[in-house]
């Protein structure tokens, strides 16, 4: 049986991997010839690597071949083309005009590409992205009668010149018209209306009809979009916009199990309802089992303008919890509504009623009652939802109980949370975490634990376990501080697709003064990007023997930022 490879090999003289990576394209595998079907073949070689040099710009190469016959009943010939590139050709001028209305656009212009520019070396690829790129443009933002009045690329090859001469005529540019929805969804058309960010008349633009059905897509109502917005249904350069809605069903049940050393293994459940009513109204119910803790909340929400962003949630919820030297029950029930500013920070008022009943140590049991109004702000930016290589959160939250207005005690809670990612060279990823959080209160004693601050954990300081860093009694009884202060700085490099290894230092603690010590842990892990989001173990140690400092695994899983 003959072996088969590769009989044509192309060797470019000089550093010019674009030229070899080029050539190589061009001349393909060629398998099963002898000496002699090489030699006639050289010829067909030679013109395909000329066609490849000369779409980069190099159109006078000097190309010598030669043929290798082989030795031996299976050695094979090979046909080696050995390539000078020369001088390129470069270009002398540019010259790209855009004539009618889009010539005062600047989001017309301000795409049109820089490259090739007068002085670089001929791409032909370049050329021909310039050109796609302002057809692409015109299309984007309504030139739907553009048309190139002048393209043309003049080549001297003697001269080692190129001049570029584009003449591109965009027409009057189209508007969007009237949005209407096929009947047959199920919900008001007042809803409905509301995801519409445009209004009628204004400016096509591909973005805004993206926009508009990603948003129909992401708000949970159905299971299909589909937007008729074809120039070919205009009527004196006004676009309709047509949508057809494929209602998803009403009800879902989800329900999983996980781990993190922080609670152990958990179990969690989730109904919802994705809606309930012509109105958009929906309603849900989450449930989680685990040693520590037990939760069960339900919920009912009404979208507002704009439903993407906007809402009023009602709540209920009861949680038990035993961790450490805590033990507590908290019932609570409260609403929230939620209001995204045009700087993009997501706004959260809310008011809430909790009824807590605890145990710290082996003290006596204690109820709490509090109505807490509360206003937090919140931006999350990443470059990704799933896996973001670079983005930040912010978070601020503050919330507050006065004895005259329904509560048992006076409390102020500020707590304030930073993250930030950025990544480099695709492989090394740089993570930063600062929490600082306080509570103001003429009774300490009076707070309950929900509203303490605790530290130590798998989202906390690693190497102590969790929420064991806090000031204790006189009976060593860990109950909780009046300031938080965590960071946490971690490198992470990336040495196999979806795989990571991380090294990282934390520092913080709970504390009732601002200046007592912090608790130092460092350690080691390794991330996987699974298809459902980051899982994370570490091993860490507490540096600090005092506050409990040991050797400890941790695994947890969640997004980074």
């Amino acid at each position: 049986m003959p072996v088969l490879a590769n009989q044509v090999v192309v060797k470019v003289e000089g550093d010019f991997p674009q030229l070899q990576d080029n050539a190589d394209v061009f001349v393909g595998e060629v398998e099963g010839r002898s000496a002699d079907n090489l030699r006639r073949y050289a010829s067909t070689a030679k013109k395909q690597v000329q066609q490849a040099l000369k779409a980069l710009g190099y159109y006078n190469p000097i190309i010598e071949w030669s043929v290798a016959e082989g030795e031996g009943e299976d050695a094979l010939s090979e046909l080696t083309l050995t390539v000078v590139p020369g001088e390129p050709v470069r270009i002398a001028s540019r010259e790209v005009v855009i004539e009618g209305p889009a010539s005062d656009d600047g989001g017309f212009l301000g795409a049109i590409p820089e490259s090739p520019a007068e002085g670089d070396v001929l791409n032909h690829g370049q050329y021909s992205s310039l050109r796609q790129s302002i057809q692409n443009r015109a299309r984007v933002l309504g030139y739907f009668d553009g048309e190139f009045v002048t393209r043309k690329l003049e080549v001297d090859p003697e001269k080692r010149t190129a001049n570029i001469v584009i003449r591109f005529r965009s027409g009057e540019r189209y508007r969007l018209g009237e949005v209407s929805f096929a009947e047959g969804h199920g919900f008001e058309n007042d809803l409905l209306e509301r995801f519409v960010t445009f209004a009628p008349g204004q400016p096509f633009h591909a973005d805004e009809i993206a926009r508009l059905s990603r948003d129909l897509s992401n708000s949970g109502y159905f299971s299909g979009v589909d937007i008729d917005a074809s120039p070919g249904s205009a009527e004196n350069r006004v676009i309709p916009v047509t949508i057809n809605l494929r209602t998803r069903p009403p009800r879902s049940v989800a329900a999983g199990v996980g781990f993190s050393t922080d609670v152990g293994p958990r179990l969690r459940g989730n109904w919802r309802e994705h809606w309930i009513n012509p109105m958009g109204h929906r309603r849900g119910a989450e449930t989680e089992l685990s040693g520590p803790r037990q939760s069960l909340s339900t919920w009912y929400e009404l979208p507002l303008d704009p439903p993407m962003t906007d809402s009023i949630r009602l709540s209920a919820g009861y949680q038990r919890e035993d961790i450490e030297d805590v033990e507590s029950e908290r019932l609570t029930f409260g609403q929230q509504w939620q209001h995204q500013l045009d700087s993009e920070w997501m706004q959260v008022a809310s008011l809430r009623w909790e009824g807590e009943r605890f145990r710290i140590g082996d003290g006596e049991e204690d109820t709490s009652s509090l109505l807490l109004p509360g206003l937090g702000y919140s931006k999350l930016h990443a470059n990704s939802p799933l896996d973001p290589s670079r983005g930040y959160r912010v978070q601020f939250d503050v919330t507050g109980a006065h004895r005259e207005v329904l509560s048992d005690a006076d409390i102020l809670h500020v707590s304030f949370l930073v993250r930030g990612l950025y990544t480099l060279a695709n492989k090394h990823r740089f993570l930063a975490r600062f929490q600082m959080g306080g509570v103001a209160t003429n009774r300490f004693d009076d707070v309950p634990p929900s509203l303490r601050f605790f530290a130590g954990g798998d989202q906390s300081v690693r190497g102590y376990g969790y929420e064991t860093l806090s000031p204790e009694d006189e009976d060593g009884v860990a109950v909780g501080g009046r300031y938080l202060m965590v960071g946490s700085v971690e490198y992470q490099y990336e040495f196999i697709q979806n795989w990571r290894v991380a090294a990282f230092v934390d520092r913080g603690n709970a504390v009732d003064d601002l200046l007592d010590p912090l608790a130092t842990g460092a350690g080691m892990g390794i991330r996987w990007v699974s298809p459902v989001g980051p899982l994370r173990l570490d091993i860490a140690k507490g540096l600090d023997d005092e506050f409990g400092g040991d050797w400890r695994i941790h695994f947890s899983m969640g997004p980074e930022l």
